[in-house]
């Protein structure tokens, strides 16, 4: 599986910004892959800062890409 570095890479190639690495973990628990917990993280069960709907799809393609989900 790809790295979160891994993947804002590609997005940074791609798209021209550098995803947070909290977005990810959003992306990564909506399609059912495991995420990484931050150690800052205030609650488990809330997100201070969720993928804006407009990165979603960036980060989607980043998972296709690199075999995370399928098409």
């Amino acid at each position: 599986m790809a790295t979160y570095k891994d993947i804002q890479i590609y997005i940074k190639s791609e798209n021209g910004y550098v995803a947070k690495t909290c977005w990810i973990a959003h992306m990564k628990e909506l399609h059912g892959l495991k995420p990484r917990i931050s150690a800052r993280r205030i609650s488990p069960d809330k997100r201070m800062h969720p993928c804006p709907e407009n990165k979603k799809a960036d980060i989607l393609a980043a998972f296709k890409h690199f075999g995370m989900v399928s098409s």
